[in-house]
């Protein structure tokens, strides 16, 4: 499936399925299972419940780049994420965000600027980039700021499609 034009691969290796994020407003999120940040994943599938049947989607990114806290093959992440937080929305396959081998989806999500007016590269595991169903880049959101937080609700809910 492309987002923004850019073919991605689902955590079993396969081409993610286009269905999973055509036409939808995605919140695209470099996830860790180890990270002390990794409860948020408690709030995406929350945001997913909430907002999936109104064409959004969380998409979750693995990414091993920030103090090795993703070190699992793809098995153990979708096992992890499954089990212990019931993960419904869909991840892709290990990606580096950052850097030379950084992924082209995230060459282009990085260059988009937080609230702050600052782009660049991502932070720390679960940094937040809201898609608009037409490709545009809709708002970038640091580590900390909770899935659930005012402001990202508030951003779905401006870019929901229809």
């Amino acid at each position: 499936m492309a987002l923004l034009g850019i073919d991605l691969t689902a955590l079993d290796g396969t081409p993610l399925d286009p269905a999973t994020l055509d036409g939808k407003a995605v919140l695209v999120v470099n996830v860790a299972s180890r990270c002390g940040l990794t409860p948020q994943y408690s709030g995406l599938e929350a945001l997913q419940q909430r907002f999936g049947d109104r064409g959004f989607t969380v998409l979750g990114v693995p990414c091993n780049q920030f103090a090795g806290q993703e070190p699992g093959t793809a098995a153990e992440i979708g096992t992890f994420c499954s089990a212990t937080y019931g993960v419904t929305f869909p991840l892709t396959a290990k990606t580096d965000v950052n850097g030379e081998g950084r992924h082209p989806l995230y060459a282009r999500l990085t260059g988009h600027p937080d609230t702050l007016g600052q782009a660049g590269d991502v932070q720390w595991n679960f940094e937040k980039f809201l898609v608009a169903a037409d490709g545009r880049v809709a708002g970038r959101f640091r580590p900390r700021t909770e899935p659930e937080a005012d402001e990202i609700v508030d951003a779905i809910e401006a870019v929901l499609p229809g």
